[in-house]
C-alpha cells in the first residue's frame, strides 16, 4: 500500500520544479510560466513558490542534474509546502537518481504531480512508498492559451482537493494536441478542439479492479532494470496505464515494449490495461493492431484493455493516482477510480 498525501486546501503553498527540461526559466518562455502559476493562484487559491534552481534555464539544468534533484528534496523537506508540480517533462530526469534521498520523500509525503518524463519522479515516489499523481503540468495544462480547460479544472478539484471517492472518469467531450508556438502573440489564441470519440474496449469482458501503476511508455523503458523498477509482486492485481509522448513512437515500438512486459510476466500478473489517447491521434489505429497482436502472441486475449483515455500527452486530461484502486468495466466501457486520491 502506498501512503496517500493529504489533500490540498485553499491557501496552501505549492512548489514548482523542473526535474527534466528547464524551459520554464528561459527568458522567452517566462511569460508562460507566470501565466501557469497565476492560474493556480486564481482558480485554486494556492500560493506558488518556484524552487531555487527551477528557473535557471535549460542549459544550466541540463548540466546540473544534482540541482534539479536538490529542488525536489528541498520541496519535500519544507513543511510549509503541501504539493509539488512539475513545470514540464523532458527526457533525462533519470540522471537525478544518484542524488535522490528516498527517506526524505518517505518521511514527508505530499502531493507530487506531472506527466511525461516526470514518470521517473513518480517512480522515485513509488520506491519511497508514497502515492503521486500522473497529471497536468505548469507550462502545458495550467498555462493553456486563453484559459485552463474546465475538464482539467474539475479533475484537479476532484482528485487533489477532495478526499471523497473520485468515482467514474467520464471521457472529455473534446480534445486537442494542436501545436501552437509558445509565443506571447499566441496567448489569446485558442487551440482547435476536436470531438472526442470516447473510450474503446479493445478486448476483454466483465469488470476488473486493481491498483494503478504506469506512466509514459517510452520513459518506463528508461527505468527498466534500474532500482526504480517496481518489484514483481507489485504488478500483481494491478491496472497498468500507458501513454505515448509527442515523439509519437512508431507502432513497432509498442509491439517490442509490450512483448517485454509480457516476457517479464507483468501482463500475466496485471488485471487490465488502459491506454491514453495518442498525441494528435497519430497511429491511433496502428497502435491498436500492435497491442492486440502482442496479446494474441502471449495468449492474453482475455485481458481487459480500454483505449483512448484522456491522460498524458493530450489536453484536457484527468489525473491518475499511483497505487489507488481503479476499475475497468468492459460491459459499460467505463473507467472508475474506486478510492479517494488523497487523505
Amino acid at each position: 500500500m502506498l501512503i496517500k498525501p493529504k489533500k490540498l486546501q485553499l491557501g496552501d503553498c505549492v512548489a514548482t520544479v523542473s526535474p527534466s527540461w528547464g524551459g520554464a526559466g528561459e527568458p522567452e518562455l517566462r511569460w508562460r510560466y507566470e501565466q501557469g502559476i497565476k492560474r493556480l493562484e486564481d482558480i485554486f487559491g494556492l500560493k506558488v513558490v518556484p524552487m531555487p534552481n527551477s528557473l535557471k534555464g535549460g542549459d544550466y539544468l541540463y548540466k546540473n542534474p544534482q540541482a534539479r534533484a536538490e529542488d525536489l528534496m528541498t520541496a519535500f523537506k519544507d513543511k510549509s509546502i503541501k504539493g509539488i508540480i512539475a513545470n514540464i517533462g523532458g527526457d533525462d530526469s533519470i540522471r537525478l537518481l544518484p542524488y535522490i534521498d528516498f527517506d526524505v520523500i518517505r518521511e514527508n509525503p505530499k502531493i507530487f504531480m506531472g506527466y511525461s518524463d516526470t514518470t521517473i519522479s513518480h517512480l522515485f515516489c513509488h520506491k519511497a512508498g508514497i502515492s503521486s499523481y500522473y497529471g497536468p503540468a505548469i507550462l502545458t495544462d495550467f498555462a493553456e492559451n486563453v484559459e485552463v480547460d474546465p475538464y482539467t479544472i474539475q479533475m484537479v478539484k476532484r482528485t487533489l482537493f477532495s478526499n471523497e471517492i473520485i468515482g467514474e472518469i467520464q471521457p472529455a467531450n473534446e480534445w486537442t494536441s494542436e501545436r501552437l508556438e509558445w509565443i506571447e502573440e499566441n496567448k489569446n489564441r485558442r487551440r482547435t478542439m476536436q470531438k472526442n470519440s470516447g473510450y474503446e474496449v479493445l478486448q476483454g469482458s466483465g469488470v476488473v479492479q486493481g491498483h494503478l501503476i504506469g506512466g509514459c511508455i517510452e520513459v518506463l523503458e528508461i527505468a527498466k532494470g534500474t532500482e526504480l523498477w517496481p518489484e514483481k509482486i507489485y504488478w500483481e492485481n494491478s491496472i497498468l496505464f500507458f501513454e505515448t509522448s509527442e515523439d509519437k513512437p512508431a507502432p513497432d515500438f509498442i509491439k517490442y515494449w509490450l512483448r517485454n512486459y509480457a516476457t517479464q510476466g507483468i501482463l500475466k500478473k496485471t488485471n487490465g490495461i488502459i491506454f491514453g489517447k495518442p498525441q494528435d491521434e497519430k497511429y491511433y489505429e496502428e497502435y491498436k493492431v500492435e497491442i492486440l497482436r502482442v496479446m494474441a502472441e502471449f495468449d492474453l486475449g482475455d485481458l481487459p484493455i480500454l483505449y483512448n483515455l484522456n491522460f498524458g500527452h493530450t489536453e484536457p486530461k484527468f489525473i491518475l493516482p499511483y497505487g489507488v484502486k481503479a476499475e475497468i468495466n468492459c460491459e459499460k466501457t467505463t473507467f472508475t477510480i474506486l478510492e479517494n486520491g488523497v487523505e
